[in-house]
């Protein structure tokens, strides 16, 4: 992903605007992302792709999710047909 890819598609939430949440607030849990403009509140889908993030930026890393904003938005919409979060989602992949 881009840093201004949606990660939060309900809020439109950017990767850039979670990083730069991180870095200002430094939240000690995963959960705290939803502080930075209600992420993960709406739909549930980007919930452990917040995890991975946050996980990611605690050991020192760019918080970065490797799926285009195109498969990352079709996984969305099969997440929403079926009523729930396929293994990759689940994964944070």
């Amino acid at each position: 992903m881009q840093p201004d890819d949606h990660v939060c598609l309900c809020y439109r939430v950017s990767l850039r605007k979670l990083t730069n949440y991180m870095k200002r607030e430094q939240p000690s849990v995963p959960s705290q992302l939803s502080e930075c403009l209600g992420a993960g509140t709406g739909c549930h889908w980007c919930v452990p792709f917040l995890t991975r993030l946050h996980r990611q930026w605690q050991q020192g890393d760019d918080p970065d999710l490797p799926i285009s904003p195109q498969e990352y938005a079709n996984r969305r919409g099969r997440y929403h047909r079926s009523g729930r979060r396929d293994e990759a989602a689940e994964r944070g992949e």
